[in-house]
């Protein structure tokens, strides 16, 4: 077990190299710092002082490594759009937000979903069976930014249930949170039906019915610790899933989170901010996977003992 979790965190420190070598590199692309900092009627002086400062005078292999000095400890300078607030900290400040977003999305998804699709897979062929599936294909055919124009519509502007746009409260989370949970509810549903199907056919499952066990043991002692394996290895890309889709549903209700600054950080070119915001998306996600590869390990007990 130790050298398998060993190999996950020495995996994902090597792909968080890999990403901070790829913003690097994107912030090269996107232009020079002078252009985007000076104003058009700098002097040459001035320019060079500025490139001097920002270390722009040394070569890209240096440039790279203070680089990645530097975000090692979290600093990627002061942002550009928000004058006078610490690029990462400003992140930081946003991530309770989306993390708030996220953990309720993700608790509606699991809490929906995985209820349709063990009901789905026990009573195959039924309407409930013919209703989940209709209800998994239409959640996965929706635009999540289309669905969330649409629950404002119906809960804010018809019914006035629920705010618009902010946060503040639980209220405030409702609207987003389902609508970046719908879909992940669709995908979760089915994958959790199509794995409890195939568990249900196994032949321990037929000797524990010949046995007398009830059908509440059969599906929930015996079938579904083995059948959760599968959707268990589908939480990785649920937290992925959901941090994207914030970035989308964020600017669409106005929640000031990590994805919204994100948005306003690529439209004011803050290149601080930007770097800040993908490195911390990277290693939100890198964490969410570590979590996951230790819930397979217990589990999964061919890893534990391995």
């Amino acid at each position: 077990m130790l050298r398998y979790l060993s190999l996950r965190v020495a995996s994902s420190l090597f792909a968080l190299l890999i990403i901070s070598m790829i913003v690097f590199s994107l912030s090269q692309l996107s232009g020079s710092p002078v252009d985007a900092l000076l104003p058009d009627d700098a002097t040459h002086e001035q320019i060079e002082n500025f490139v001097r400062e920002w270390g722009l005078d040394q070569p890209l292999w240096k440039q790279y490594l203070t680089f990645l000095g530097n975000a090692v400890q979290g600093d990627f300078g002061v942002s550009l759009k928000w004058p006078g607030e610490n690029a990462m900290g400003f992140v930081m400040d946003r991530m309770s937000a989306t993390l708030k977003l996220g953990g309720l999305s993700i608790l509606i998804t699991v809490l929906v979903a995985m209820p349709l699709g063990i009901a789905s897979a026990v009573y195959k062929g039924s309407m409930i069976d013919k209703t989940t599936q209709g209800f998994a294909l239409l959640g996965q055919s929706m635009p999540n930014f289309w669905l969330g124009i649409v629950l404002i519509w119906v809960f804010s502007v018809w019914l006035g249930w629920l705010p618009t746009s902010g946060m503040g409260s639980i209220a405030h989370l409702v609207l987003p949170a389902v609508a970046i949970a719908w879909f992940q509810i669709s995908a979760l549903a089915r994958l959790t039906r199509s794995s409890m199907l195939e568990v249900l056919d196994a032949e321990y499952i037929k000797l524990a019915r010949v046995k007398g066990a009830s059908e509440w043991a059969v599906v929930f002692k015996h079938a579904l610790r083995n059948a959760a394996v599968v959707p268990l290895t589908y939480f990785g890309i649920l937290a992925a899933s959901i941090l994207t889709g914030s970035v989308v549903i964020e600017s669409v209700y106005s929640y000031p989170g990590m994805g919204w600054v994100a948005i306003e950080a690529i439209r004011g070119r803050d290149f601080p901010v930007v770097q800040a915001v993908i490195i911390a998306y990277a290693v939100i996600y890198m964490l969410s996977n570590l979590f996951v590869d230790l819930l397979y390990v217990v589990v999964n007990p061919r890893i534990r003992h391995g």
